[in-house]
């Protein structure tokens, strides 16, 4: 099983974080009477694309292979230093400091294989973020104006509203519409 989850809660978390300071950064409207308002969970409506389930399928698949050699380095090393541990005493000198020399070389390649492990995941977990917020930041602001709506705010910024005006499943419904996932769309990822 991977150790590690791709493109977790915090991950899309920081993407709707991402993607309400780029709405806020906008240029300020001045509204005459009522505002028509409509509220979104970004990280709902991100969650819930199938662009992002698709994501993390195939990020898990693409980097299983390297989380195996992980698993593997960290299973020698252990094994390694049990052998090293049940040798107290029993091995010469030489052999115990060549036993010591092969556990510190595992542990170097573990640490190595991890960490460049955890850097190519989190610069694809990163495109990936920033590909879904750019397109659901369009899909909202689409939305916005098919609804006539004058401003669309985070739900996580928002301390009451109605239902009526929560957008977030129309939001992702919208998304899946636009960018269907398909093995052709997948090959394609702009």
């Amino acid at each position: 099983m991977l150790r590690f989850r791709f493109l977790s809660a915090p991950v899309v978390c920081a993407a709707a974080l991402w993607l309400s300071a780029g709405l806020q950064a906008q240029t300020p409207v001045t509204i005459t009477g009522p505002a028509k308002i409509g509220v979104v969970n970004f990280q709902k409506a991100i969650q819930d694309t199938q662009e992002l389930k698709k994501a993390q399928a195939d990020m898990i698949a693409k980097f299983k292979p390297r989380q195996d050699e992980f698993d593997k380095a960290n299973r020698d090393l252990a094994d390694t230093q049990t052998m090293l541990q049940n040798s107290q005493g029993k091995l010469s000198p030489a052999a115990e400091a060549d036993l010591q020399g092969k556990a510190q070389r595992q542990q170097r390649l573990a640490e190595r294989i991890k960490e460049d492990l955890d850097n190519d995941v989190q610069q694809e977990q990163n495109a990936t973020v920033q590909r879904l917020g750019t397109r659901m930041t369009e899909i909202v602001k689409k939305l916005m104006e098919d609804k006539g709506l004058d401003i669309i705010l985070d739900t996580s910024s928002v301390v009451s509203y109605k239902e009526t005006v929560n957008l977030t499943a129309e939001a992702t419904a919208a998304y899946d519409k636009a960018y269907p996932v398909t093995a052709a769309a997948a090959a394609k990822k702009p």
